[in-house]
């Protein structure tokens, strides 16, 4: 019968405005193409269309489209819960034509609720809230399609796949508003909301993260903070679910759209720790925190991971030597970008590093700055010899320049032979001035130290080079015979050439 009815509404509607955006007057932009509820159908047949529209079954009580103007204060919160039972019914948005007017009803229903959430002061009944938290479920917790991008986790840092956008996104939008004013309504009783809002509604919703949708993504980063906020009952148990997360993107998938919004929130959730902090916390640094360097896309989450990372170290300085030899055991070897990544972060602990947690970390640390001074990749190299520019970092090295410069000035030498980029060759040259003025007997020290040892080398290559000659000729002189191994492709060493000789 209702099939019937149906047949007799307009199919179209006009959108929202010609951009296709609406304004919920906080700043918030309302994208939309469900277009809205025609300008020209009085309220009065709208509200009796709802009956024909929905199934009978979904509307009950008091009639869903009235106003919250139009009734009592005592029937607004059964006006709430018909509203969002109206709200249940999920549309298919694969064909824009289809449902149109029902799609617009629906719409406006979840405007009409957010309106109320803002406006009232009443408590919520545990009604309204289970309805609330049941509508929220129907509409947001769903199955995402297979995808269809070839790297993982996005990608890398300059990633330029576009995002997959979600059809439904203008229904969708409205239920994550309405649930993010709900949870941070003072009218919401978070004793009775606990209850709702449960560990399983919460694992949901954080498996939602891994949409492809910046915008859901966005919207579920505020609204988990706003959980995380609102219950603290359910905070351990957060932890634990984006730890176990985070652990299972590090060690068995290597993707998920969502590892940078939870890196977000977790950096205010850090810096509200209280001290002296708890091992649980230190735990979550080294075994989530650290690892997360590890995946090949690190760089697009690496600016919200270093935060949380400072964070820890501006609550505790004593973390900080435990946290660079984490770095330098998951040094990216072979990937020179991540490698300028690394040095950037490295610089940026060490500008809160104390003089007793430098001390634990100087001798592997600057061996691996040595290294990355004569790279030939020049931004590798590069970044390496920007660290003399910071000034607390000088005053590290000027302090403990007795362990420090026979690390770094035999690369500097290196570099000054035999680099290929001119940016980096002046770089060297001002390391090599600035170290000099700074100790300059020790300086001369180490640089003639380097070159005996250089000196040494050369002459052990130049005598293994005759060894290997001499050998060359004496074989020249002897038949091969038919059955006679040779021995092709491989220079044995100097100490077997001489045990052969």
């Amino acid at each position: 019968m209702w099939k019937q009815l149906l047949s007799k509404l307009p199919r179209k509607s006009p959108a929202c405005g010609d951009s296709g955006q609406c304004s919920n007057g906080t700043g918030i932009q309302r994208t939309s193409s469900c277009g809205s509820i025609p300008p020209g159908r009085p309220a009065s047949a709208i509200r009796r269309m709802s009956s024909a529209v929905f199934p009978s079954s979904v509307v009950a009580g008091i009639e869903p489209l009235v106003s919250f103007k139009d009734v009592p204060n005592s029937e607004k919160q059964n006006l709430f819960v018909s509203k969002l039972s109206l709200c249940c019914v999920v549309f298919d948005f694969s064909d824009p034509n289809k449902s149109s007017v029902e799609k617009d009803i629906k719409r406006q229903a979840l405007l009409d609720l957010i309106e109320f959430v803002e406006s009232t002061n009443a408590r919520f009944s545990e009604a309204a809230i289970a309805a609330c938290s049941r509508m929220c479920a129907i509409n947001l917790f769903r199955a995402f399609p297979p995808s269809c991008r070839s790297g993982s986790s996005g990608g890398g840092e300059g990633d330029e796949e576009e995002p997959m956008f979600d059809p439904a996104w203008c229904h969708l939008q409205l239920v994550y508003e309405l649930l993010l004013k709900f949870i941070g309504s003072s009218s919401l009783d978070a004793k009775v909301g606990k209850k709702h809002f449960d560990h399983s509604f919460i694992v949901k919703l954080l498996n939602l993260l891994d949409s492809e949708d910046p915008r859901e993504r966005d919207c579920l980063k505020t609204i988990l903070h706003r959980v995380y906020g609102k219950f603290m009952v359910h905070r351990p148990f957060i932890r634990k679910a984006v730890s176990n997360i985070f652990y299972q993107f590090v060690f068995e998938t290597d993707r998920h759209n969502g590892i940078a919004e939870l890196l977000e929130v977790f950096g205010s959730v850090i810096s509200g720790f209280a001290l002296p902090l708890k091992e649980e916390h230190k735990i979550f640094l080294w075994r989530v925190l650290i690892p997360l360097h590890k995946p090949k896309s690190v760089g697009v989450y690496l600016q919200q991971l270093t935060y949380c990372v400072t964070q820890f170290l501006e609550k505790d300085p004593k973390l900080a030597s435990s946290v660079i030899i984490g770095l330098l055991r998951y040094w990216p070897i072979t990937n020179c970008q991540k490698e300028v990544m690394f040095l950037s972060e490295i610089e940026e602990i060490l500008e809160s590093t104390s003089q007793a947690e430098f001390q634990k970390c100087m001798v592997p640390l600057f061996r691996r700055i040595a290294h990355c001074i004569t790279s030939s990749h020049f931004q590798v190299a590069e970044r390496a010899l920007f660290v003399w520019n910071n000034d607390h970092i000088i005053s590290l090295i000027a302090q403990n320049r007795q362990v420090i410069m026979p690390l770094v000035v035999p690369a500097l030498e290196q570099n000054i032979q035999n680099h290929w980029n001119q940016a980096v060759l002046n770089l060297t040259v001002n390391v090599k001035k600035m170290l000099s003025e700074m100790d300059d007997d020790l300086f001369s020290s180490c640089l003639a130290k380097y070159k005996d040892e250089e000196e040494k080398r050369a002459s052990l290559e130049a005598k293994r080079r005759l060894t290997w000659e001499k050998l060359e000729s004496a074989a020249a002189f002897q038949p091969v015979t038919g059955h006679t191994a040779v021995l092709v492709g491989h220079r044995p060493s100097a100490n077997l050439i001489a045990t052969m000789i």
